[in-house]
């Protein structure tokens, strides 16, 4: 009995006696208002435990040696497909002219409606019979070998299509300007084919498999090959001289999606207001580690990017088309879920409670002090 008469003492919440409880209207209100403060200050909270936060730091990019893809999808409304080719590079010297595989062109009509999907180049399949080096009849067991035209690196080369003599001409440096001299072409029917779509668009996406170094792709008309130290086109004569660029970018990205990641260049367009113009966009990549709440981990990037207008001109070593230059950043940020710990959440908890109960008990008092007051006066 002596230690609970000793435990009794230290009861730091006296109990009054009800004979003594004055209950107000004022009371009541604060009460009710201040329970449903409470209720809904504790299921914000509960939200808040329930949903993970992330959190990010920024650290050095130590690594090397990495590969990425540029996920792309481009249209261009009155570009054909015929004469749109994409081309990479990078500082390391390394480059690719008039890539096709991972990336699939769509032909439009000027509707914008799908006339054709297909991932390789434009033309007719090679021809079954193509012509022989020196023309005339076949001997027995003889096969058939086409000219390249003087772009032959050994007397045993061959060029059976359009698309091979063109290839032919691209790594000796020469530009193939006038396919009517090519019987290839003629006979795949490759220059009418590129005169049938003559006013049409065309979509073209996919992805390009690059080394994590400064670069650049683009998407221009006619077929690249490297002269004297410049990248040129094969633009045919044929061809109108202006060509029209506007283009809009309906998708662009650095590596793989994840939660919260925005792509500042998804949805841009642009329209064409002067002839053959020049689009050059500048990106800054961010290399982005996000890590979810299972520990799965992402690793992508983010960028930002600047954009530049002009038009090309005679004096210009460029020809018309979109030119992306990606550099990236020496800086990586990782991003990391976390759900709050339960001792945060009964803290907060607690902190509600109790808080909202001190301000009513405050409130109340002034009003039932500030009532009297009133009624004492009156």
């Amino acid at each position: 009995m002596e230690i609970v008469n000793k435990l009794r003492k230290l009861d730091a919440y006296p109990k009054i006696n009800e004979d003594f409880y004055s209950r107000t209207l004022s009371g009541g209100v604060i009460t009710l208002v201040s329970s449903v403060v409470i209720i809904f200050l504790f299921i914000s909270e509960i939200r808040l435990f329930l949903n993970s936060a992330t959190e990010s730091k920024l650290v050095v990019d130590t690594a090397r040696g990495e590969t990425l893809h540029v996920n792309f999808d481009v249209t261009f409304p009155v570009l054909a497909c015929s004469l749109l080719s994409v081309d990479a590079g990078d500082i390391s010297g390394e480059r690719h002219f008039d890539i096709r595989h991972d990336i699939i062109k769509k032909r439009l009509d000027s509707h914008g409606n799908v006339i054709e999907a297909k991932q390789d180049g434009i033309g007719a399949p090679k021809i079954e019979r193509p012509l022989q080096r020196h023309g005339g009849r076949l001997e027995h067991n003889e096969s058939y070998c086409g000219s390249c035209y003087g772009a032959e690196a050994t007397e045993e080369d061959c060029c059976n299509s359009c698309e091979e003599v063109r290839d032919a001409y691209r790594k000796k440096g020469w530009g193939v300007t006038n396919p009517d001299l090519i019987d290839q072409c003629k006979r795949e029917g490759f220059i009418q084919r590129i005169k049938d779509e003559d006013g049409e668009g065309c979509n073209i996406h996919g992805f390009l498999e690059v080394t994590k170094v400064a670069g650049i792709f683009h998407f221009a008309p006619g077929k690249s090959f490297h002269q004297s130290g410049f990248i040129l086109q094969d633009l045919f004569l044929f061809q109108t001289e202006n060509y029209n660029i506007s283009h809009k970018i309906n998708k662009l990205s650095f590596g793989k999606e994840f939660p919260g990641v925005v792509n500042p260049l998804d949805g841009a367009q642009w329209t064409q207001k002067v002839p053959s113009s020049i689009y050059k966009y500048f990106i800054k990549v961010v290399p982005t580690t996000y890590k979810d709440i299972t520990g799965h981990k992402i690793n992508s990037n983010q960028f930002s990017v600047t954009e530049h207008v002009r038009e090309a001109d005679d004096f210009s070593q460029q020809v018309p088309g979109i030119f992306f230059y990606y550099d990236f950043s020496p800086i990586k940020v990782i991003f990391t879920e976390e759900n709050a710990s339960i001792l945060h959440f009964l803290t907060n908890l607690c902190a509600i409670i109790g808080g909202i109960f001190t301000i009513s008990g405050i409130i109340d008092t002034f009003v039932y002090y500030g009532q009297r007051a009133i009624k004492k006066k009156i």
